[in-house]
């Protein structure tokens, strides 16, 4: 079974065939978030420190960093949100950056074993990519994309991303440390995007044995109610295969959803964490029968 092990200074979390569902928050993100973008510029991170605190209650096992600014600078950002982070939890996390040098200064401050994400199948990334994750034993998310942009068709997404496992392999990279993203199409524009996704995270499972991950939000896209979408789609593309996903762990039902996923997939022995998370408390005065105790009466 592929595992692979990303860690804090002092935790680990395993993404794996046999292992249970990783959320990766994805909140710490300025895309679309004036107010963040405006305060992370200017070297305000509270809303950092919120969003950081909140995911992880939620049940976020990572989280997702990105400090993509534009006419900022990114580098300086990134490695002073990481520290912050760090400083908060002992959840791992994914170093998510376009830009190299953002990369390698959120890298240099890192504590631990992180994901970075990520690169596509463009020569220029992987060989601008690959070597920093080689130099800070990383693992890397592997996007199914190359220089033609994205396919629509999932046996060509798979060659793109069996073409960057083998390309991390030569640069001595481990096959369990690439987590390939097979870029879920929004179901609202390609009708087959479901199934086109199950059948390539089946592949890419059985054939290429590697972890997978994607951002979750894409599939309901553009339509009425798409958090509803996106809870039902998880679940099944777990069933699938996939191993964990970039999503937002405050959306409601969305973390009951992939619990119950690993429960029905077999990955939470027992139920053990579903009774944990769910278990109603015993009423006050209560005996585990459930009998009210009081005095006997003579």
């Amino acid at each position: 079974m592929t595992r692979t092990v990303l860690s804090s200074a002092t935790s680990e979390v395993v993404i794996g065939f046999d292992e249970p569902f990783v959320m990766i928050g994805e909140r710490i993100n300025p895309t679309g978030r004036k107010l963040l973008t405006a305060e992370m510029k200017k070297g305000d991170y509270s809303r950092v420190e919120k969003d950081t605190l909140a995911q992880v209650a939620a049940g976020a096992q990572m989280l997702d960093v990105n400090a993509g600014i534009p006419l900022a600078d990114e580098p300086k950002i990134l490695a002073e949100t990481i520290q912050l982070v760090q400083s908060l939890t002992d959840a791992p996390l994914s170093i998510d950056s376009s830009i190299i040098e953002a990369l390698e200064a959120g890298l240099a401050v890192y504590q631990g074993k992180a994901l970075v994400n990520s690169t596509t199948a463009e020569e220029e990334v992987m060989e601008r990519v690959l070597p920093l994750v080689k130099k800070y034993n990383a693992a890397v998310v592997a996007i199914s994309n190359d220089e033609t942009g994205i396919s629509e068709n999932p046996d060509e997404r798979f060659e793109i991303a069996k073409l960057i496992v083998e390309r991390a392999a030569d640069h001595g990279i481990k096959r369990e440390d690439v987590v390939v993203d097979p870029l879920v199409m929004p179901i609202g524009a390609v009708n087959s995007a479901g199934r086109d996704v199950f059948h390539l995270v089946r592949r890419l499972r059985t054939e290429l044995k590697v972890n997978t991950t994607c951002g979750a939000s894409n599939v309901g896209f553009g339509l009425p109610n798409r958090h509803a979408i996106n809870n039902s789609f998880l679940p099944m593309v777990a069933q699938a295969g996939m191993t964990s996903a970039i999503l937002n762990p405050l959306h409601d039902g969305l973390v009951p959803a992939i619990k119950a996923g690993d429960v029905l997939n077999g990955v939470d022995p027992n139920c053990a964490e579903w009774i944990k998370a769910y278990r109603e408390p015993t009423p006050e005065g209560e005996g585990r029968g459930g009998r009210r105790r009081g005095r006997r009466r003579g």
